[in-house]
């Protein structure tokens, strides 16, 4: 609340505020002013404000407490953003894509298997503001609970929230894509059945959805090596040997998706073919069974004229004849068409 009473804007985005300290969170209730004025008064720990969805009023609000630009303001509240680092005077600027899949589908609808979302990271010298923008609710609870649950984390400061995040994030990566894999084998089996024609609508909608992980986890990479090679104090070197571990995951994951889009597209074209093959035997088999029945059609229209001069009408077994004709015709079209594997 200000000094009128009335809701300041940056507490209704906040989600989370608190002080830490040696890696242990400090007991009691804080705000984003509050957070950072005790630790640049004690000297000690840092601030971390978790931010979700914020407006605008509240960005500005924040930006005036903790010294933010308006190029870092803009960023905060631009959603669907390309994973990225950027350094500016006296904090970092860090942007990461979240995934989450789902085989059955996300929120009912089955043709969403694969959600992105986005995670801004705010790094300063003694705070840290990570800004959710379409990402789940979910991501930043395991990253509190994992923190909570191991204080050495975050012992090099606000820097350990960053790189806690981002292994957390290429862990789900490497998860996803491992999922996807056993996925599209299953898919490889089934598409290359004899008997089974396949769905080619499943496999493309798969490979959509794999082209949007791709697109959110892959630019990560740049960025990672970046960081790595930052020498500001932003970043200790504990923190920059942490970051080269997650990259080599990083790494794995990217190559992993683009393997999987590399298949799902031999599978589109493996089962268009097969479908294509599928059709022009079932159109051979229409012909041949037409073939067959050509010939006694025409026998039969023949004798179905009924002209007066047309000496077999008037044969005894005559009738018992064509049909023993057509009969043995007939025959030998079936033992052709099958020699011939029309049939």
């Amino acid at each position: 609340m200000d000094r009128t009473g009335r809701p300041i804007p940056a507490d209704e985005a906040t989600r989370d505020c608190a002080v830490y300290r040696d890696g242990l969170r400090l007991p009691g209730r804080w705000d984003h002013r509050r957070a950072l004025a005790h630790v640049r008064e004690t000297g000690e720990g840092f601030a971390w404000l978790s931010l979700s969805r914020p407006t605008a009023a509240a960005m500005d609000a924040v930006a005036e407490v903790y010294g933010l630009d308006e190029l870092t303001v803009e960023d905060a509240l631009t959603a669907r953003q390309r994973p990225r680092v950027e350094v500016h005077e006296d904090h970092l600027v860090y942007v990461l894509r979240t995934v989450q899949y789902s085989p059955e589908g996300l929120d009912g609808d089955e043709n969403e298997k694969i959600r992105t979302g986005q995670l801004l990271v705010v790094l300063g010298a003694d705070y840290v503001i990570t800004i959710r923008g379409g990402a789940s609710r979910e991501d930043l609870r395991r990253l509190q609970h994992r923190v909570d649950a191991d204080p050495e984390l975050l012992r090099p400061g606000p820097a350990g929230v960053l790189w806690a995040l981002t292994d957390m994030v290429v862990d789900d990566y490497l998860r996803i894509a491992q999922r996807l894999e056993d996925v599209v084998e299953r898919m490889e089996d089934r598409v290359f059945e004899p008997d089974d024609i396949g769905d080619i609508e499943d496999i493309y909608i798969l490979k959509r959805e794999t082209l949007e992980m791709l697109h959110a986890i892959a630019p990560l990479t740049a960025a990672l090596r970046l960081i790595r090679t930052l020498k500001a104090p932003l970043i200790p070197k504990v923190v920059r040997r942490y970051l080269g571990d997650v990259l080599d995951h990083q790494l794995v994951a990217a190559d992993i998706i683009r393997g999987i889009d590399s298949r799902l597209s031999s599978l589109i074209d493996a089962a268009a073919v097969k479908v294509q093959l599928q059709q022009n035997t079932d159109m051979r088999t229409i012909s041949a069974y037409a073939a067959i029945l050509a010939v006694p059609t025409a026998i039969a229209g023949i004798y179905g004229m009924n002209f007066a001069n047309m000496p077999e009408l008037h044969w005894r077994w005559g009738y018992y004849l064509v049909l023993a004709v057509m009969a043995t015709v007939v025959w030998l079209l079936v033992r052709l068409l099958r020699r011939n594997r029309w049939l």
